[in-house]
């Protein structure tokens, strides 16, 4: 019963970080009023994760498939959260964010 208990325990922390990891960048930086994110694009991520399911489904061995990085980022800005914080954010920053919540 203990090792349940602890197997569950862990499915439900996984699965917490894991939904936090799968959010996009605005829904992210709004629910945790973080200032700035930059991090792998979420869509990208998704189709990598697919491309590697299929090639699993169609017979390879997971340990054959390369291990890749993520190539593609996205920067989202939250100007309230900065501003709370003292922080100026400079015009060229928020020209190249994806996403800027104010």
């Amino acid at each position: 019963m203990r090792s349940y208990r602890t197997f569950a325990s862990r499915l439900r922390r996984s699965e917490s970080q894991t939904s936090f990891l799968l959010q996009p960048n605005t829904a992210c930086t709004r629910r945790l009023a973080c200032a700035s994110r930059y991090s792998p694009k979420g869509s990208a991520l998704l189709q990598r994760g697919a491309y590697y399911v299929d090639r699993i489904l169609k017979g390879a061995k997971p340990e054959d498939l390369p291990v890749e990085l993520p190539t593609e980022f996205e920067l989202a800005l939250n100007l309230k959260t900065a501003k709370a914080l003292g922080l100026n954010v400079p015009e060229a920053l928020l020209a190249t964010a994806d996403s800027v919540v104010e």
